[in-house]
């Protein structure tokens, strides 16, 4: 009998400790202000750079990258750095659940690198490639044409990032690059270049040595091209949700996919309100204040993954939409311009941070696949006529 009551007293030890250690390793804690056992989560801050200093509730707490165990409640997290932008957000820590964060910091002090020097008349980013299309008209038929320049081209590579494919003393003499359009093929090797008074079709990978005019059939080549560009699109929606194909079709102008095409920015074409695609409730998603109730002219982005919508703030003109906002390489953030500034926000609208505003061309700027900033900016007008491509250093 005295056996079987050390062997009970045994097994209701052991069931103790397993279930303290259970209820350890599912994040509850002791609370000595509450003087109860309370639910626990983590936050698992990292941030770029790195050891950056987390803040709590005003509170240091720690540097990145780390994870910090606190009760479930509201907290207003900052990440800082000396010399870097703050990221700054307020998150609700739920029990048993790990909160992560990713803050991006950029300087606040951004360098610029020169990367051209001819003098550029016109500069059109090749849509979402690392290329950028330049134009330089000086009256110098030496170097005056149509260029490619390839931004992540390494310095010391064999082949120099500016490549030239047209000289303009091949054009006719009265174009004007000022005028031209670009419409580009849907596998961005040929360009359709619009001078108002005759078209041509150019190769973006070769010298052309030879004009190939397509004035007359430069309709019919624009829409057959905007065709399998539409076919490719919705290859890519037919991944999303059931029904976001359609909606999408009939009431939304697309404008550009994030590089994981997990996500879309577009715009809307009539109000509407947007329908509830996941119906099962995720855990652990953006905790960002969503926007469903979508106003025509306006411009949101979705998010395939945790079927999430909200508003960006830039103008509503098509012509500043496309050339005011553009993707950051991690697929998280957006890059807005405005004639003043150049901003980088989450794409959820939050966290804006300014990571450029000296001198630049209004018309122009380019987000390339490794993060890098390209402008378009004359430092010295005094002596030089026309702008030249710079790399903004914010990362």
């Amino acid at each position: 009998m005295i056996k079987l009551l050390k062997r009970i007293g045994l097994f209701s030890v052991f069931l103790t400790i397993l279930a303290i250690i259970i209820v350890y390793a599912r994040g509850y804690r002791f609370n000595p202000q509450k003087k109860t056992v309370t639910a626990t989560g983590i936050f698992s801050i990292t941030s770029w750079p790195k050891a950056a200093k987390i803040y709590i509730n005003g509170k240091l707490e720690s540097v990145t990258d780390t994870n910090i165990t606190l009760p479930y409640g509201k907290y207003n997290i900052s990440v800082k750095k000396e010399g870097y932008t703050s990221w700054n957000k307020t998150i609700i820590l739920k029990g048993e659940l790990v909160e992560t964060i990713e803050a991006v910091l950029f300087p606040i002090n951004a360098s610029l690198t020169p990367l051209t020097n001819i003098g550029i008349t016109k500069a059109i980013p090749i849509e979402q490639s690392d290329r950028v299309l330049l134009f330089s008209q000086n009256n110098d038929t030496l170097r005056d044409g149509i260029y490619i320049f390839e931004a992540n081209k390494k310095p010391f590579s064999f082949l120099p990032p500016l490549k030239l494919i047209l000289a303009k003393k091949m054009l006719p003499e009265d174009i004007d690059f000022n005028t031209v359009t670009v419409n580009f093929s849907p596998d961005l090797k040929q360009g359709l270049f619009d001078f108002q008074s005759v078209a041509y079709l150019l190769s973006l990978e070769d010298d052309n040595t030879q004009l190939f005019d397509v004035t007359i059939s430069k309709e019919a080549l624009s829409s057959a091209w905007q065709d399998e560009k539409t076919k490719e699109i919705q290859k890519i929606l037919e991944t999303f949700p059931d029904n976001l194909g359609y909606t999408a079709t009939s009431s939304f102008s697309l404008i550009t996919f994030s590089p994981d095409k997990l996500k879309f920015i577009y715009q809307a074409e009539q109000n509407l309100t947007l329908p509830t695609l996941i119906k099962t409730t995720l855990i652990g998603t953006n905790q960002t204040l969503e926007n469903r109730s979508l106003v025509k002219g306006n411009v949101y982005i979705y998010d395939k993954k945790e079927d999430k919508n909200y508003k960006t703030t830039i103008p509503n003109s098509e012509f500043k939409i496309l050339n005011s906002i553009s993707w950051f390489f991690d697929s998280r953030h957006i890059v807005l311009k405005n004639d003043k500034e150049i901003v980088v926000s989450e794409y959820d609208n939050t966290n804006r941070q300014i990571v450029y505003s000296g001198p630049f061309e209004a018309d122009f700027f380019s987000v390339t696949s490794e993060g890098k900033l390209i402008i378009l900016v004359n430092l010295n007008p005094k002596n030089n006529k026309l702008p030249d491509l710079y790399a903004v250093g914010i990362r």
